[in-house]
């Protein structure tokens, strides 16, 4: 079992949602109704920050439980902690302005990197150690 992974998992699924509803709540506030995707400038950064996540959990989500897996639950639960922190500041500041998002995305993409990595290097070693 591994718990933390796991509630980091649930606690990513769970911003993801947050980010969703908040595409809806703005819609509403904005007047862009669906099938639009265009047409309101702070729409679109919400729309954007939604997007934008969701291309990033599929990167993520398999970088994290590989890292966890191969080399440390708890020290993958940790990058994964501060993933979500990276999205929770990209998401904010997108909100606020699209220059004001880069400190989130770098943390984020930082995070992503470590983990892949660490993957790598922790599969390679269980493939050549006996």
């Amino acid at each position: 079992m591994l718990p933390w992974t796991s509630l980091i998992t649930a606690l990513t699924l769970l911003l993801y949602l947050v980010i969703t509803i908040n595409v809806g709540r703005a819609r509403a506030k904005y007047k862009v109704s669906p099938p639009q995707m265009t047409g309101n400038a702070d729409f679109e950064r919400v729309l954007r920050v939604q997007q934008n996540t969701l291309e990033q959990l599929v990167f993520f989500l398999p970088a994290l439980w590989l890292f966890s897996l191969y080399v440390n639950s708890f020290w993958g639960a940790l990058v994964g902690a501060i993933w979500l922190m990276g999205r929770s500041v990209y998401a904010w500041g997108y909100y606020q302005a699209a220059e004001k998002r880069m400190i989130g995305f770098v943390i984020s993409s930082f995070s992503s990197i470590v983990l892949l990595l660490g993957s790598l290097v922790g599969i390679i070693l269980s493939l050549v150690q006996p």
